[in-house]
């Protein structure tokens, strides 16, 4: 079993306005006792011949901010369960919330805040001339990634790795590129309590705030502590 000492992060950096807890890997940002484990598994998947890359890591509150708000202010669009557009005239301000909130973590609540949480594909696997979008055909059977992705969960765990995301339980939808380092996260999960998000959503411009406030406890339940076990 892989250990790691207790972690304990300020306020400022659970929510992704502090970065003191993070070094530099590859043009990205990981948490400083992460990066290991992580070089780990990419070299092990070199040898199983895939090109892990990274397409996201830490990522600071104001830039989960801005998706948030371009997201609620239809500046980007708004997708379903199944990755398609949804309109968002037709929808209410708790729904809409609800909609953003299964592809979107709330600024403040992102798992990518604490730098054990990142996006990764294969490199090699990408077709020519093709963008990764991050959705979860890329990586279910006859997608790009799919070869890819079952090397990952045949081994990520002996490295501490885990899909937060595995299963789609109602909250945040199915995403097979997501993996966390679950001997450090575990602990960040039980710090970033209800009143913190609530105090750090309190003091900044986020749009539609007054129905996440008023909807906090049953949006926290749902969307932030729902999530796969290890």
């Amino acid at each position: 079993m892989i250990t790691t000492p207790a972690q304990q992060l300020t306020a400022g950096q659970l929510t992704g306005q502090n970065t003191d807890h993070l070094v530099s890997h590859q043009q990205h940002l990981l948490h400083k006792d992460m990066q290991p484990a992580f070089a780990a598994l990419q070299q092990a998947a070199q040898l199983a011949g895939f090109d892990l890359q990274l397409a996201s890591a830490f990522r600071p509150f104001e830039r989960q901010l801005l998706i948030w708000n371009n997201k609620f202010n239809g500046l980007r669009p708004l997708l379903d369960s199944n990755s398609l557009p949804l309109d968002a005239s037709a929808l209410s301000e708790l729904d809409k919330i609800e909609a953003i909130l299964r592809w979107s973590a709330l600024p403040g609540a992102s798992r990518h805040h604490w730098g054990t949480d990142v996006d990764i594909y294969a490199k090699n696997c990408l077709p020519a001339n093709t963008s990764l979008q991050l959705e979860p055909w890329e990586y279910q059977t006859n997608g790009h990634q799919a070869e890819f992705n079952q090397w990952l969960s045949a081994h990520m765990g002996e490295h501490g790795f885990y899909l937060p995301y595995a299963e789609d339980k109602g909250g945040v939808a199915l995403e097979p590129w997501h993996i966390s380092y679950h001997p450090i996260s575990q602990t960040l999960q039980q710090q970033l309590t209800l009143d913190l998000l609530y105090h750090t959503l309190s003091e900044n411009d986020v749009a539609g705030k007054s129905q996440i406030l008023k909807n906090l406890d049953s949006l926290y339940t749902r969307f932030i502590t729902n999530i796969c076990e290890v």
